[in-house]
């Protein structure tokens, strides 16, 4: 091509561009994508500031903060508050906001990360379901007579079946996770023994056991009657309990004063609450709600495990007796602790150990 055909060509180019507004511009923009779609590929919500035309996009736990730019310019992107990356602007064209794609691909590598690191740095690694009583020890017992039949329940009968039936439905819920009984038939392990199988699971620095004692209750008054959840109190913490002034519920207190340290009572609470909601949705119709409660129990060192102690009602009530003789009904109850469990379980993994809750 000799140097005339060459201007020729070049001129033609020119010319051909100029017919075509915004073909450079097309040329040197990326792609990108409106906010529905970006949030949508992102899993993610948008918190906006009209004022400063900037946002924070939030996934799970974690944050990402923005300002737009022109199209085609850089921006930094702050993740969690520590973490800054250099990626293609988002920016606001006609009033609408756009995300470039490399800037979304970008960003969501870095929270999938982040999502999977905090999958593997906070965990339940372990459930310990302890059937109260047992063997020798039958805890609580009524006697009633209901429609001219005698009925008689043992505390111990009771909790082994619900904890059983807990246990197996835990088990296939979560076979990354081991969930044990303090006992599997009528035997009586002791307090020590129960205690030293939640602490014989190995723990990693990012994983702890959930313990969940499992009792019925029983009252000099007839007309006691209901379900309860309980939780160690804050307020007496490595307080010695005064045992003479619960002497029905030695094991209910020996059990729990060994179970939880400090840092967990707040877990623990929670628990207690996602528990007692599916009590109350599943059999608050048929059994009264008597709370959730704390006690001036004393916490040992070194317990690495949100725990609560439930009283699924009073066998010392004929209502409560008829309805825990009925093997539906406490398939009912092991259904509803086995919820709240995974409700707990859910959210202190996903929300990074709680990491985030205020």
């Amino acid at each position: 091509m000799d140097r005339r055909d060459f201007h020729r060509t070049l001129h033609t180019v020119f010319f051909i561009l100029l017919l075509t507004p915004g073909a450079v511009l097309h040329a040197q923009q990326p792609s990108s994508m409106p906010l529905d779609d970006a949030l949508k590929s992102l899993g993610a919500a948008l918190r906006w500031n009209p004022f400063f035309q900037a946002g924070v996009i939030e996934a799970g736990n974690h944050r990402a903060a923005f300002e737009t730019g022109p199209r085609g310019s850089e921006a930094l992107v702050l993740v969690d508050g520590r973490d800054v990356l250099t990626l293609p602007s988002p920016y606001v064209e006609k009033g609408l906001l756009y995300f470039p794609e490399a800037f979304v691909a970008s960003l969501k590598a870095v929270l999938d990360t982040a999502a999977r690191d905090d999958r593997d740095r906070y965990r339940i690694a372990a459930i310990i379901v302890d059937p109260g009583h047992g063997g020798k020890d039958s805890g609580a017992i009524g006697t009633h007579t209901i429609n001219g039949k005698q009925l008689r329940l043992q505390e111990k009968d009771i909790t082994l079946s619900v904890s059983k039936d807990l246990h197996s439905r835990l088990a296939a819920a979560y076979p990354d996770k081991r969930v044990l009984l303090t006992r599997e038939g009528d035997t009586y392990p002791t307090l020590e023994d129960r205690v030293s199988i939640a602490h014989s699971v190995p723990l990693k620095d990012n994983e702890a056991i959930v313990f969940v004692s499992v009792h019925a209750n029983a009252s000099f008054n007839k007309n006691a009657r209901g379900y309860e959840v309980w939780y160690l109190s804050p307020e007496y913490r490595r307080t010695v309990i005064d045992k003479d002034k619960y002497t029905d519920a030695a094991e209910v207190l020996s059990i729990l004063n060994d179970m939880l340290e400090e840092e967990y009572t707040t877990e623990s609470i929670m628990m207690a609450q996602f528990i007692m909601n599916r009590f109350d949705q599943s059999i608050g119709s048929q059994s009264p709600s008597r709370g959730i409660k704390a006690e001036e129990w004393f916490v040992v060192r070194n317990a690495r495990m949100p725990s609560v102690l439930i009283e699924l009602g009073f066998v010392t009530n004929p209502e409560d007796a008829k309805l825990m003789a009925d093997g539906a009904y406490l398939k009912k109850l092991s259904e509803a602790i086995y919820n709240g469990i995974v409700d707990f379980v859910t959210m202190f993994e996903q929300s990074g150990g709680f990491t985030q809750i205020q």
